[in-house]
């Protein structure tokens, strides 16, 4: 098994991830619905009514769209400006907190509540598809 690197290279040790609420499986042709995209941040804020969330403005190709995301234990919203990350692009958008998101930032927790934004590992340009 591949061991896991850091945005230097460096290898990350192995964390255990106790048994979690599988959800349904569902079929090849329900993933390949689910269209994955590079994003580029390009302004980070915290959404003030909200304890969990931040709020970003998101070039994906030529477009920008608002997306929020409950990241706000992890990150400062100005540590992200510029940061490429893996969204799903094709997502409906939804009212959350009273602001509409238009994605999902892809990001994982840990049995902890460590949350690591999911990243391209090289400098793919915004909108580039993830397959």
């Amino acid at each position: 098994m591949p061991e896991e690197i850091d945005e230097n290279g460096d290898c990350l040790p192995d964390t255990k991830v106790s048994d979690f609420e599988k959800k349904p499986e569902i079929t090849y042709d329900d993933f390949d619905k689910i269209e994955f995209r590079v994003g580029k941040i390009l302004h980070a804020e915290e959404v003030k009514k909200s304890k969990k969330l931040l709020k970003f403005k998101v070039q994906v190709g030529s477009e920008t769209r608002t997306i929020l995301s409950g990241i706000k234990k992890a990150y400062n919203p100005e540590d992200l400006v510029g940061k490429r990350v893996m969204i799903v692009a094709n997502l409906a958008p939804r009212a959350i907190a009273g602001e509409e998101s238009q994605g999902m930032i892809i990001a994982a927790e840990d049995n902890d509540g460590n949350i690591a934004l999911m990243t391209p590992m090289s400098k793919m340009p915004s909108g580039s598809i993830i397959c």
